[in-house]
């Protein structure tokens, strides 16, 4: 997950962003007071199409550990510790969730469907209670694994039912959360909304001699005083900028110094992510030219996003036209020298990626950053990044791309 992580919310506080009335701090209001939540009918639908994919493979259950599988199909807001907790998704009929005994009210407190919890003591094998579960409701032939699963929940699984097999989930789980419903698509543009309008309060704040720290206190103030939880702040100043995750070196904003911002941030769970760079006193004519370049290749990237095309074709659209510029080729540098972008939804990198190679096609409901940045080592990089879903008539903005490096927020 590098720069983002899944962040847990409780309960308490998915109502209150539901119900709560505006509020302002600096001069800012709530802008996500309202918002629906994920219901209860929709997750029960989502356990319903993994249980026909399921069913399809000759599945018999589906375990998922704490994280955004759990939370998609459940509701359940939870960590992961050395403590089991767990869902488990049979083929047919009901869910059960695994939990040690004192945590099962916290774990009840999110849980949004039907189910049958059953909790283990301290002194007790968590992996057993699973295996009982399996075997009570005789879906304990073929296990499917989500994929982050750790492994001493797989081994424990293995040697309490032994005569299990084991296969992996992940076909049938990024089935169900590659495709975003209409609500999840809502609360993917709302965090995109709270995350540029906190971009357009922190920009003009931007003063010479501020470190990479300042700018993200008072983005991560804003995004919070705009009604969203902030999950990521990358600031890259300088020469930092030439590599895409940042630099260890101490970092201050001077003139003619390239700024680039890499944020993001969740409403009810659903994540934005949202890149701008530009120059803070002015771009002199090599950065000009490197930023209309990578406008130009997201405006590339976007138009090559076809309902039917594979995606790694966005990818080699960009690197094509890179490459007729003298960048590259491929990774090399200076260029681009990471993926152009990446899906997104509960996680803020979830499959599937737009990435030389890959060849699942597009279709309506999947979710991308578009991010093909141009990185010169020594010197500077830049990055521009909007996310877009596919549409039955092809790719729609979460957010607009800035329209030039001296209207890099407009």
């Amino acid at each position: 997950m590098n720069r983002r992580t899944f962040l847990a919310s409780s309960a308490a506080g998915l109502a209150l962003a539901a119900t709560r009335p505006a509020w302002s701090a600096g001069g800012l209001t709530s802008m996500t007071t309202g918002i629906v939540p994920i219901t209860p009918a929709e997750r029960l639908a989502r356990i319903a199409k993994v249980q026909g994919l399921m069913r399809a493979q000759g599945l018999t259950a589906l375990l998922i550990e704490p994280g955004a599988s759990l939370a998609y199909f459940t509701g359940i807001q939870w960590h992961r510790s050395e403590r089991l907790t767990a869902a488990i998704i049979p083929a047919e009929g009901r869910i059960g969730v695994v939990t040690p005994f004192f945590e099962e009210p916290s774990v009840r407190e999110t849980l949004n469907v039907s189910a049958e919890v059953r909790t283990w003591q301290e002194d007790e094998d968590p992996l057993a209670l699973v295996a009982g579960w399996l075997t009570d409701h005789k879906a304990g032939a073929i296990v499917a694994i989500e994929e982050t699963l750790r492994y001493f929940a797989v081994d424990g699984l293995a040697r309490a039912l032994p005569h299990a097999a084991i296969r992996s989930g992940a076909a049938v789980v990024r089935a169900c959360r590659m495709v975003k419903s209409p609500a999840e698509i809502a609360l993917m543009q709302a965090a995109t909304d709270v995350t540029i309008a906190a971009y357009r309060y922190t920009a003009p704040k931007i003063e010479r001699g501020m470190t990479s720290a300042d700018i993200a206190t008072i983005m991560n103030k804003a995004t919070s005083a705009l009604g969203g939880d902030p999950e990521f702040e990358l600031i890259l100043l300088g020469e930092a900028s030439a590599y895409p995750h940042g630099s260890h070196q101490p970092q201050i904003v001077r003139e003619g110094a390239v700024v680039l911002m890499d944020c993001g941030c969740t409403v009810q769970g659903y994540q934005s992510d949202v890149s701008r760079t530009f120059v803070f006193g002015g771009a002199d004519k090599h950065q000009r030219t490197v930023w209309d370049q990578v406008h130009r290749g997201q405006q590339i990237a976007f138009e090559a996003a076809r309902i039917g095309a594979p995606a790694g074709a966005v990818d080699d659209a960009v690197r094509l036209y890179y490459e007729s510029l003298g960048y590259g080729p491929r990774y090399k540098l200076p260029g681009l020298s990471h993926r152009t972008g990446h899906g997104i939804g509960l996680d803020g990198h979830e499959p599937v990626n737009l990435v030389h190679g890959e060849a699942m096609k597009l279709s309506p409901g999947m979710c991308f950053s578009d991010e093909p940045g141009i990185y010169i080592p020594g010197a500077f990089g830049v990055r521009l990044e909007d996310c877009f879903h596919m549409t039955e008539s092809g790719p729609r903005w979460f957010s607009s791309p800035p329209p030039s490096i001296d209207r890099a927020f407009d």
